[in-house]
C-alpha cells in the first residue's frame, strides 16, 4: 500500500476538499480567483493537485470558503504542510513529464484501475526484457533502462499482496502476436500474463480480433476510480493527459467505450486459454 505520508496523497485530500468547499459557496474558479486576486491558473493547479499548497494560501481560501470547523481546518493544514515532499517515484524525475507524475499519484490513491492498449501489453503488466525491447527503438540505452525500472518500481507497488486496487486490464489480440524482442521475450511476456491473472483483484481480458473497432481504437488510456470522487481518465501519449470533473463528457465518452471492449473481449478463462497457445506456439 502506498505510504499514507506520500505527498500526492495529502494534494489529492487538498484538492478535493477545497473544490468541495468553492462549490459549497457557490463561486467558480474564476471568482474565487478574483476575490483573492489571484491568477485562475493558480486556483485550476490547486484543484488539480498539481501543486502544493502554502499554509498561509490555504487559511486564505478557508476564508474565502468559509470553512470553520475546526478539525478540517486541522486536518487541511496538516496535508498543506505535508504535500510538499518527495513522491516515491521522485528518484526517476529526470525520466518523468509532470502529468505522468501527477497521473501516478492518483494512481496510488485508486481503489480501480481499467486499462487498455491497442498495440501492446500494458506497461502495467510488462515483464523487464520486453518493456526494455519495445524502448530500445525510441530511446537510447541509459533512459530506456532508467524508465524500465521505474516501471518494475510501479508493478511491485500495484501487484503487492497488501494492495486492494481492483485492475482490469485489456489487452488487444495484436498486442499478443506483435514480436517485441524476440521468441523467448515474448515466451516470458506470455507466461507473465497467465500468472497474473491468478492474482487476486487482477482481471485480464483478450480483445480479439474479430471483435471490431471501437471508440479506441487508434490509442490506449486508463480509467482510475475512486470511493470519494469521480473517474479520472489518462489518455497515454507522448505528454500524457488528463481529465476529472474538468471535462464530463471525454470522461463519460471513455467510460462507455471501456465497458464496450469489456463486453465484446474474451472472458477471463478463455482470455488466458489464447494467451497460453499463442505462447506455446512462440518456439
Amino acid at each position: 500500500m502506498p505510504p499514507q505520508g506520500d505527498p500526492s496523497l495529502h494534494r489529492r485530500k487538498l484538492r478535493l476538499e477545497l473544490r468541495r468547499a468553492r462549490e459549497n459557496v457557490g463561486l467558480t474558479q474564476r471568482e474565487a480567483a478574483e476575490r483573492l486576486d489571484w491568477s485562475l491558473s493558480k486556483i485550476i493547479r490547486i484543484e488539480t493537485g498539481t501543486v502544493s499548497v502554502s499554509v498561509t494560501d490555504l487559511r486564505a481560501l478557508l476564508q474565502l470558503y468559509q470553512v470553520e470547523d475546526v478539525d478540517m481546518v486541522t486536518t487541511l493544514e496538516h496535508a498543506a504542510r505535508s504535500s510538499k515532499g518527495n513522491s516515491w517515484w521522485s528518484t526517476y524525475s529526470d525520466v518523468i513529464v509532470p502529468q505522468y507524475g501527477n497521473y501516478l499519484g492518483y494512481e496510488s490513491a485508486a481503489t480501480s484501475i481499467h486499462t487498455y492498449h491497442p498495440i501492446v501489453i500494458p506497461g502495467h503488466l510488462q515483464t523487464q526484457d520486453y518493456s526494455m525491447a519495445l524502448l530500445q527503438p525510441r530511446v537510447d540505452e541509459m533512459r530506456a533502462t532508467r524508465v524500465v525500472d521505474l516501471r518494475m518500481a510501479r508493478q511491485e507497488r500495484l501487484f503487492d499482496s497488501e494492495c486492494r486496487i481492483e485492475k482490469t486490464f485489456i489487452v488487444d489480440e495484436a498486442a499478443l502476436r506483435r514480436q517485441i524482442g524476440g521468441d523467448s521475450v515474448m515466451r516470458h511476456q506470455m507466461m507473465e500474463l497467465a500468472e497474473k491473472s491468478t492474482l487476486p483483484d487482477v482481471k485480464i481480458r483478450v480483445y480479439p480480433f474479430n471483435a471490431g473497432a471501437h471508440y479506441s481504437s487508434l490509442g490506449s488510456f486508463i480509467l482510475l476510480g475512486f470511493p470519494d470522487d469521480g473517474d479520472l481518465l489518462y489518455l497515454e501519449h507522448a505528454t500524457g493527459s488528463m481529465t476529472g470533473g474538468e471535462d464530463l463528457h471525454l470522461l463519460a465518452r471513455y467510460q462507455e467505450c471501456f465497458e464496450s471492449i469489456l463486453e465484446r473481449s474474451l472472458d477471463e478463462e478463455s482470455s488466458v486459454s489464447l494467451i497460453l497457445h499463442l505462447s506455446n506456439k512462440v518456439q
